[in-house]
């Protein structure tokens, strides 16, 4: 008999017991003696018994219902853009699966807007949440209610290690910003300052950009010489971003590199190739369409990529995977750290 079409009537035969008996040992339902328990699943290892959960869930009349929380993919936020292509598609490769996904947005410039689309999210009464915990504190009192409602939910982008979340797909945070911080020692002498830029309203409350700076810190604190200060610009829009530059640069006109912790790495490039600066290397994330523009012209050095698209099919597909099928993920599952240059951009794009 071959052990992958081993059916609970065959382990039923060998145990000899009813396939009820079978039935509620495998499932965990209903009183069986100990010894006919430990003896049915001796036998179903045995068999390699594996019951048959994609049919279990085709026939299923009970539609999964999923929610998405993720930032409103506009020109501020482009690195959001990519993250529904990746939810498409897992929801088509789940088509003939009775599941449907509700995306909510949120202004990721707005920790109220969070909020209150979080609270959105709750009225619905999902089966699973895919969720991107932008803003931390705001993220732990949302994935409490979860919590409290038996609510599975998945982290995208980052993950808050203090709640009971199912499983997270993403970059290693900390680690990837060490990646950084080596590609940065790596084209800055020794003599030179490195500024690390924040762009963000509310720094101390965004969870994945303090965890990429700590990273990075952490490798120069390793007896490196180089100089490194860290400066914060809560306004988005280029003028004001333009005037923070300018000023900062003042009082370090000895820079060699900038890591800029998110994905607005253009800005800067902007901002140099304004002004005739040629001589700082500009180190960030993701390949957004200006930052891209900028590596091809060598304003940009480095970028690293975050593989938005496949985080959000991953989580998708884990979510309903558990759901639907009882099968648990990998609690985390960290995506290879991109480093792209000019040379090997076009194989990411």
């Amino acid at each position: 008999m071959s052990p992958k079409r081993a059916r609970i009537k065959d382990i039923a035969e060998l145990a000899g017991v009813s396939i009820g008996t079978v039935d509620r040992v495998l499932h965990d339902r209903g009183e069986v003696a100990e010894k006919t328990r430990e003896n049915i699943l001796k036998i179903a290892k045995d068999l390699e018994y594996s019951p048959n959960v994609i049919a279990r869930a085709l026939k299923s009349k009970k539609r999964v219902r999923l929610v998405s929380l993720l930032p409103e993919p506009v020109e501020e936020s482009a690195f959001w853009m990519k993250h529904p292509e990746g939810i498409q598609k897992a929801l088509k490769e789940l088509d003939p699966f009775p599941v449907n996904l509700e995306q909510v947005t949120f202004d990721m410039l707005d920790e109220r807007d969070f909020q209150s689309k979080s609270e959105e999210l709750i009225r619905l009464n999902p089966d699973g949440v895919i969720l991107a915990p932008i803003f931390k504190n705001e993220a732990l009192t949302l994935c409490e209610k979860l919590t409290r409602s038996n609510i599975p939910f998945v982290f995208i982008d980052g993950f808050l290690e203090e709640t009971s979340f199912l499983c997270y797909t993403g970059e290693n945070i900390y680690q990837s910003g060490r990646v950084a911080a080596q590609l940065v020692n790596m084209v800055t002498p020794p003599e030179k300052e490195i500024l690390i830029i924040n762009i963000a309203r509310n720094i101390s409350n965004v969870h994945h950009l303090n965890v990429r700076t700590q990273g990075f810190i952490s490798y120069f604190q390793e007896d490196r010489q180089n100089r490194l200060t860290s400066y914060a610009i809560y306004n988005p829009q280029t003028d004001f971003i333009n005037r923070e530059l300018k000023r900062i640069l003042r009082q370090h006109k000895n820079t060699g590199s900038i890591f800029v912790t998110g994905s607005k790495s253009y800005k800067i490039a902007d901002y140099f190739e304004s002004e005739g600066i040629n001589s700082v290397n500009i180190i960030g994330y993701d390949l957004l369409e200006n930052n891209v523009k900028y590596l091809k012209t060598g304003k940009i050095r480095f970028l690293i990529g975050q593989r938005p698209e496949e985080q959000a099919y991953k989580g998708v597909r884990k979510l309903f995977d558990f759901i639907s099928m009882n099968k648990t993920p990998e609690k985390m599952e960290y995506l290879p750290v991109d480093v792209v240059t000019s040379e090997n951009v076009q194989f990411f794009l």
